[in-house]
């Protein structure tokens, strides 16, 4: 959606298959940073944004204390304004937003309840996609370049030239809710049980909750009963313990499958991977939508010139590869260390960082350093790498 607007403001004809009727997924990326935020503003998207439901969130906060009390380990709230939180949107209400305004636009036209199938092949290049509808039509629609946005389980990715290298992920992740009461913690909250990580995002009157459980553990730990894992959720995060009656089946808890791997080649002639399409995050640090974002960004800078020229050649798709791939592999090497030091330890029964000691000298340095605590708020806040949209989509 975003690379289509941006697109489609520089004039560029745009068609966007969304195989699904609407938007309305739960659990999905809901985490609209910083960085995402400034784009919106730039795109003079601002204050609509701004008048969607909303709940704003500002730190992170970790149980490191010595008796597991709650440290604010990144405080976004402390960066320079005016964008200095993290605004936790439904995801459908923002792809509502994108798609509203990009209606506006000539060039630009959506498809939906329309599945890409496969690709045209014209000389040995992708020259557009074959799809089917949800009602059984089939059809094609030739394309100048295919930009494959279709997340992990793309169609691009049967593609053995793309060269797919996974890495070893120790966890999956169960999602649930719970009610939000008064007197609650704010922001983004951690906490630790047995072979268990919990993670509660503040929705405003709810927890959007995440347990993190070891790799492949679903079907034994649900078949230990429901009741089980809540009294260990609740020992990770006890202040929690009052809502327990709240969830009242398996059917509430959704799982994640998770993954962490991306794709050697992003291209190759007429065909550009983006997205999780190009590279499935985990989701350590929430920030795959604004990655997501970011190569859209820079696909649009990139691609506006020669697209606007009728022809796109390889060392132009190349181009978006090379500006995107360090970012790209610094936050997956970053959560690759997370999954070997800190997750996969805890979720083996194991003190992260390989003793407690060590975990409380890594607490003491975030918290009593200013430098380092503003260091993982940055990083969350904007990534590695801030894009800029081409001057051509700005209004």
């Amino acid at each position: 959606m975003v690379l289509g607007l941006l697109l489609a403001r520089a004039g560029v004809e745009v068609t966007v298959l969304e195989k699904h009727g609407d938007f309305l997924r739960d659990f999905r990326g809901d985490t609209v940073h910083p960085s995402t935020l400034a784009l919106l503003d730039e795109l003079g998207l601002a204050q609509r944004f701004a008048r969607l439901p909303q709940r704003r969130v500002s730190t992170v906060q970790l149980p490191l204390g010595p008796d597991r009390s709650l440290v604010t380990v990144g405080n976004i709230g402390a960066l320079p304004g005016p964008f200095n939180y993290i605004a936790m949107v439904p995801q459908w209400d923002l792809l509502d937003l994108l798609a509203d305004e990009a209606r506006r636009e000539p060039s630009w036209s959506v498809r939906m309840s329309t599945e890409a199938t496969g690709f045209l092949m014209e000389r040995g290049r992708v020259a557009g996609v074959r799809y089917r509808t949800s009602d059984g039509r089939t059809g094609e629609l030739a394309a100048t370049l295919t930009v494959a946005c279709d997340g992990r389980g793309s169609l691009a990715r049967s593609l053995p030239e793309l060269g797919l290298r996974s890495f070893a992920c120790p966890m999956d992740a169960w999602w649930f809710r719970l009610p939000r009461r008064d007197g609650d913690p704010h922001g983004l909250v951690g906490g630790v049980g047995d072979r268990l990580l919990a993670a509660m995002i503040d929705r405003g009157d709810y927890w959007q909750c995440a347990a993190l459980i070891p790799k492949g553990a679903d079907a034994e730990r649900r078949a230990a009963g429901l009741a089980s894992f809540m009294d260990n959720f609740t020992a990770a995060a006890p202040w929690l313990a009052d809502r327990v009656p709240a969830l009242s089946s398996w059917d509430e808890v959704k799982l994640l499958d998770v993954r962490l791997d991306r794709l050697s080649r992003w291209h190759r002639p007429g065909l550009l991977c983006i997205g999780d399409a190009a590279h499935a995050m985990s989701p350590v640090f929430g920030i795959g939508i604004n990655l997501a974002v970011e190569d859209a960004v820079a696909a649009a800078r990139h691609l506006v010139g020669p697209l606007s020229a009728g022809a796109v050649g390889l060392g132009d798709v190349r181009a978006v590869q090379r500006r995107r791939w360090p970012t790209t592999a610094l936050t997956q090497a970053l959560q690759r260390f997370a999954h070997r030091r800190v997750i996969g330890p805890v979720l083996a029964g194991d003190p992260p960082f390989g003793n407690p000691r060590r975990a409380q000298r890594a607490a003491e340095l975030l918290t009593t350093s200013r430098w380092l605590n503003r260091v993982p708020a940055y990083f969350l806040a904007y990534g590695a790498l801030r894009e800029r949209p081409p001057a051509a989509s700005l209004r």
